[in-house]
């Protein structure tokens, strides 16, 4: 069933056309992802779509109740407000319902003695009880962890901006809605939010439509595709891999058609060209059918992308980091004696959880900050560009041409050619227009665009890259991603996309947030499924040990049968130590206990949704009896283990 048509719609920004009288629709229980180059206007087609922009002609047409949900790339808050005030931000009763219940819990926190805030708590929980509303707090704070946001009562203000996009995206992700619209939902989340958000995604009871760069989000989440190319809209039915199918028929199409075109205007002007002997009195409306093909305006094949820049050449010393150790001010260790040498054709990429320390070993590879203890070497012909996940400042009354021209007024190419700086900016879809805006006049991809060139138009030999995914488009990723298999020197990414790590390294290097790092050969899936594997036959283990424990407590037939001289049948060791023995007697008991303490735990949990306080402390009270256990099962193990071996002996 349809529930949003968008009908004729042309939208400008200044003298470029963004959208050219558009037309599509969207139906119930569709998967859309949005993509185009950066500048053609995805994001301001989904403020349309939101409301919260107009066009300039056209209209939507949807049903009197319809509702959209909008999450924006950068977020606006109210510095002052809580994570949880801005999570429950919305006109509807049930949002309205559970800010006022948080409020007044949050007031009899600070002055529990006072009867008229018990009061108010008392009607805020029986509204609560009315509506319903236990679920839905419970989902919020249940989103918000998952989306790594613990600190529910912290003032919006506090948090750093990948956190404050993560509290804008639980606000939209609890809200009911007729569409959901993402913008980048992807950005500064790490690989196993990205994930858990798949999976969240796919039981979503409404319409989704979203802007990302992650292709293998694309690939799960999505059943249909929507491209904008040079003002028009075009539809493919399917995944980001149907997409990509059906994309290259349409551009073989475009080709042909255009090279037909292109054939039968040659014929037309080589008939004008004949001269008198050809003239006839139909030859008016010949001359006129050949301009009209000259002129005609053809949806070819767009342009290309060309990222062909020179890199300088590269001694075998590249980087040598020895013990390698950095700690924030409050301890709490990043890097812990970490020690490697870089290769000169090296393609290395770093994961792990934000605020692991990723960031931070490449700032000091740069030599913007030092380590705490350790060294860090550098080769004499290193020349080094680094692309940051910051956002660089740019002075926004400068021209686009100016921007590169501060840097170098001719680049050279892979190829040895010398171009200027205007044609670079050609290879990087800066038209000769566009060259010359403002910088203030791009979108936010056209200038991670920007800033890209610049850092690479240096002759690099090394590489260091911050998030690159980060902004940047499917096709800009795409080029990048060929440039970075020619480049001739050595690469070091920290990214979150899991595409873009298996396209481009085959080294990585793993953060555990507690100052460890794990090295693994091979790409990133190759890692994934590794660590699957470990898991599940982690899993497996424990399962084995629970069902011997179960066995070895059942009654045994074997007993009745003992010999004489061993009437009870024990098969006890006779050579474990007293401790051994005691621990022995009662270890299937202790796990036995500690099962029982986790289930009981996790039973509080849940029933426990409207005190979070109290969800905290059971949390991680849960986390330590899982610890506990597993210790427990691997003390089992151990002391089966040489049972079994004493009596062999």
């Amino acid at each position: 069933m349809n529930i949003l048509s968008a009908v004729n719609i042309t939208k400008t920004f200044g003298d470029k056309v963004l959208f050219d009288d558009i037309s599509f629709t969207v139906n119930e229980k569709q998967r859309i992802g949005l993509i185009g180059v950066n500048g053609t206007g995805k994001s301001t087609l989904l403020k349309l779509l939101a409301g919260l922009e107009t066009a300039d002609r056209g209209k939507l047409v949807h049903a009197n109740h319809f509702r959209v949900e909008y999450l924006p790339q950068n977020p606006e808050f109210d510095p002052n407000s809580t994570v949880l005030e801005q999570v429950f931000h919305g006109d509807t009763p049930l949002m309205k319902t559970l800010r006022d219940y948080e409020l007044a819990l949050a007031e009899l926190e600070l002055d529990a003695s006072s009867e008229k805030k018990q009061s108010r708590l008392f009607a805020a929980q029986s509204r609560m009880d009315e509506q319903g509303a236990w679920e839905a707090s419970t989902l919020a704070k249940t989103v918000l962890m998952k989306l790594g946001i613990s600190q529910f009562d912290k003032p919006v203000g506090q948090l750093s901006g990948g956190q404050r996009k993560r509290v804008a995206m639980a606000r939209v992700l609890i809200q009911p809605a007729d569409l959901l619209i993402l913008d980048e939902p992807t950005n500064h989340i790490d690989n196993e939010t990205a994930i858990w958000l798949e999976e969240f995604l796919g039981k979503w009871r409404g319409a989704l439509l979203l802007v990302t760069h992650d292709r293998y989000f694309l690939e799960r989440v999505t059943n249909r595709m929507l491209e904008l190319d040079r003002g028009k809209i075009y539809s493919y039915e399917g995944n980001y891999e149907a997409f990509l199918e059906k994309k290259a028929e349409r551009m073989e199409s475009e080709a042909s058609s255009e090279d037909k075109r292109q054939n039968l205007l040659r014929r037309e002007l080589a008939w004008l060209r004949r001269g008198a002997k050809a003239r006839t009195t139909k030859q008016k409306a010949r001359i006129q059918r050949a301009e009209d093909l000259r002129d005609h305006k053809v949806d070819g094949p767009g342009e290309k992308m060309d990222m062909a820049l020179a890199g300088s050449r590269l001694g075998k010393k590249v980087m040598e980091l020895e013990a390698i150790t950095k700690a924030f001010e409050s301890g709490k260790p990043l890097l812990s004696g970490f020690s490697y040498i870089v290769m000169p054709r090296d393609r290395l990429g770093i994961i792990g959880p934000n605020g692991s320390g990723k960031s931070t070993l490449l700032n000091m590879l740069a030599g913007r900050i030092q380590p705490d203890s350790g060294t860090i070497e550098t080769g004499t012909t290193v020349k080094l560009a680094y692309y940051t996940q910051e956002n660089v400042e740019m002075d926004e009354k400068m021209r686009v041409i100016e921007y590169i021209k501060e840097a170098a007024e001719l680049i050279r190419t892979s190829d040895g050619e010398t171009i200027s700086a205007s044609q670079m900016l050609e290879r990087f879809l800066f038209s000769p227009t566009l060259q010359w805006s403002p910088i203030g006049k791009l979108s936010g991809g056209e200038r991670r665009r920007l800033y890209l060139l610049r850092t690479l138009m240096g002759e690099p030999n090394v590489l260091l890259l911050d998030e690159p995914t980060n902004d940047l488009d499917i096709q800009t990723l795409t080029i990048l991603e060929d440039y970075l298999d020619q480049f001739p020197g050595a690469v070091i990414t920290v990214s979150h996309d899991r595409y873009f790590l298996d396209r481009t390294v085959s080294h990585l290097f793993a953060f555990d947030g507690q100052g460890r790092i794990e090295p693994y050969i091979g790409n990133y899936s190759d890692y994934l499924e590794e660590k699957r594997e470990e898991e599940e036959a982690e899993q497996a283990r424990k399962e084995m040990i629970r069902n011997a424990s179960a066995a070895k407590s059942a009654p045994s037939t074997a007993a009745s049968s003992a010999p004489a001289g061993n009437a009870s049948g024990s098969s006890r060791p006779k050579k474990l130590s007293f401790k051994e023995q005691k621990e022995w007697d009662e270890i299937e008991n202790t796990i036995a206990s500690i099962e029982d303490k986790a289930a009981s735990l996790k039973k509080q949990i849940e029933s426990a949704g409207s005190d979070f306080d109290r969800v905290r402390d059971l949390y991680e009270q849960e986390q330590q009896t899982a610890a506990d256990l597993e210790a427990a099962m691997e003390r089992w193990t151990y002391l089966s283990e040489l049972v079994e071996e004493i009596e062999r002996k």
